[in-house]
């Protein structure tokens, strides 16, 4: 089996963590893994925020992931947070998402935050993928300007060492087909 698909099979959503801080080295490297994705057009449409002061991301938890939210309050013990910020568009990748009814910016931070938690296996720090979070409250704390969108947040931490769950996945041939449906 290939390093890639080892990679791959290792990633999970990790929801608990230890709490130890994670080396600004290893961050950087996360997000530098995230600099090199691909986007449309080489659009970049993204601004990175790390917040890693310990005060800082404790109000980040309990901020952005409190009363509706409290369905993720498992951050209160991440040592960080990767905040992603969708930024304009050139024009080439707008203008082609509005034909296509796709707005690639999403498709570019997908590829972009997945970059960053393989990187981050990689280095044996467990992240997980958020979606459900007060933006509103967000962008307060970080001052991020009301025209731009927070897309999504990573919370990251060294594991807690537990056995993952099995994984069911749906049978290959029921998601794969070739030279049609």
């Amino acid at each position: 089996m290939s390093g890639f698909m080892e990679l791959a099979k290792k990633r999970r959503s990790i929801r608990r963590y230890t709490g130890e801080k994670i080396d600004r080295k290893d961050l950087d490297k996360c997000v530098e893994a995230a600099r090199y994705s691909p986007s449309a057009c080489n659009n970049q449409p993204w601004k990175f925020i790390i917040v890693d002061d310990p005060q800082k991301t404790l109000d980040v938890a309990k901020r952005a992931f409190s009363r509706a939210y409290k369905m993720n309050t498992f951050v209160m013990n991440a040592s960080a947070f990767i905040v992603i910020v969708s930024e304009k568009q050139k024009l080439a990748p707008m203008l082609g998402g509005i034909a296509r009814g796709t707005d690639f910016r999403l498709i570019d931070t997908g590829i972009a935050c997945e970059h960053i938690v393989l990187q981050a296996t990689e280095l044996g720090i467990g992240t997980c993928i958020l979606g459900w979070f007060d933006e509103k409250g967000l962008k307060r704390l970080l001052s991020v300007p009301r025209n731009r969108k927070i897309d999504l947040v990573i919370s990251i931490g060294p594991p807690q060492q537990i056995q993952p769950a099995e994984r069911r996945l749906k049978d290959f041939s029921s998601v794969v087909s070739y030279n049609g449906y």
